[in-house]
């Protein structure tokens, strides 16, 4: 009786490199990804060759059954393929995000509104006046100015009715934005503010680093809803489809939580093992998607309703994140936006 491909661990009997996955399946350029296999590193200490859609990328550490490479600058979504010793593997697919405006610096999770323009903020450092606050950019990923003269961009959402609405942590004040640009004190007094998220009865929350989550109602009242272990840089706030509100505030710590509050205020620990958790976003299956390291990796750490993690896109410097209505997602760094093909079906209130 012969011996199957799968008891041989999937080697070729022909001795050719063999890839089963790439670990994560997407990345940002300048990311880490695991290529898993059979027969991947050449004899004598040699090292493979690795290309992205026939980019070529850089190895940083090679064995027989895996392959650790950084994806190339430059490349597309496309086919990753190893070559060893004169053999070129199969391809396995993978998606890589494409850069669509840089020269930025969002804090947290840009914002999308139903026309799919997408909002981004400079937010500047603490006391920092910058010429424009928060950028606009369509759908044809043309960039233009939207607001000015607000210090300290920080935390962007949009309400039911699609009006935005941003937070500064310069003066603790919520702002409502017009179409044209225009803004208007919406709510004072919110200590650091940071994160913000509406539920669907039109409360907004907003995130006060030094350690509360407030609630605005509907008329502008405003109540403390939660208290929280402070955070030394913002806390993030997302909705599941549940209702629950859950939030990130990073710490000194390399093993922090993703915190869930119930309806009533009451916290509760949902996941904690990440370092430097910050923006988040639900899907609608109510997995959750977090800008955070895992086990030493930085990236998009996807974890499911039942507390499973596991690392969905590679990348550095990561702030946030936001779903598009198409399956995709726009990814913020410290500087930079990408959007990234991914087949998501997104969890939005609007």
């Amino acid at each position: 009786m012969g011996i199957s491909e799968t008891s041989l661990g999937r080697k070729n009997l022909d001795g050719n490199p063999y890839i089963e996955a790439i670990e994560p399946s997407a990345s940002l350029p300048g990311g880490e990804v695991k290529i898993v296999g059979s027969a991947l590193k050449p004899p004598h200490l040699a090292r493979p060759e690795v290309s992205f859609a026939g980019v070529r990328g850089s190895i940083v550490v090679s064995s027989d059954d895996f392959v650790i490479a950084r994806v190339p600058y430059g490349t597309q979504s496309g086919d990753v393929v190893v070559k060893s010793n004169g053999n070129v593997s199969n391809g396995r697919e993978i998606r890589i995000a494409q850069p669509i405006a840089d020269n930025l610096h969002p804090v947290a999770n840009p914002a999308l509104d139903l026309e799919g323009n997408m909002y981004v903020t400079f937010s500047g450092s603490r006391g920092q006046k910058v010429p424009v606050s928060i950028y606009k950019i369509d759908s044809n990923y043309h960039m233009k100015p939207f607001v000015s003269d607000l210090m300290n961009a920080t935390g962007l959402a949009f309400d039911q009715e699609g009006q935005l609405y941003v937070s500064s942590r310069y003066d603790g004040t919520v702002y409502r934005v017009a179409p044209n640009g225009n803004i208007t004190t919406y709510a004072e007094g919110m200590g650091v503010a940071t994160g913000i998220a509406f539920d669907r009865e039109g409360n907004l929350y907003v995130g006060d680093r030094t350690g509360t989550i407030w609630r605005i109602a509907p008329d502008r009242q405003i109540f403390v809803f939660a208290t929280l272990e402070p955070s030394l840089a913002a806390y993030h706030l997302a909705f599941a489809p549940n209702g629950t509100l859950y939030v990130t505030g990073p710490t000194t710590s390399s093993y922090d939580a993703v915190y869930a509050v119930d309806p009533h205020g009451s916290v509760s620990v949902f996941y904690r093992g990440l370092g430097r958790p910050q923006g988040l976003a639900f899907d609608a299956e109510g997995s959750l998607y977090v800008a955070a390291s895992l086990a030493g990796q930085r990236g998009i750490v996807k974890i499911s309703p039942e507390g499973k993690a596991s690392l969905a896109v590679s990348g550095h410097n990561l702030v946030g994140l936001a779903f598009t209505r198409t399956g995709g997602a726009v990814l913020a760094t410290i500087n930079a936006i990408f959007h990234l093909t991914w087949g998501i079906r997104p969890f939005n209130l609007i």
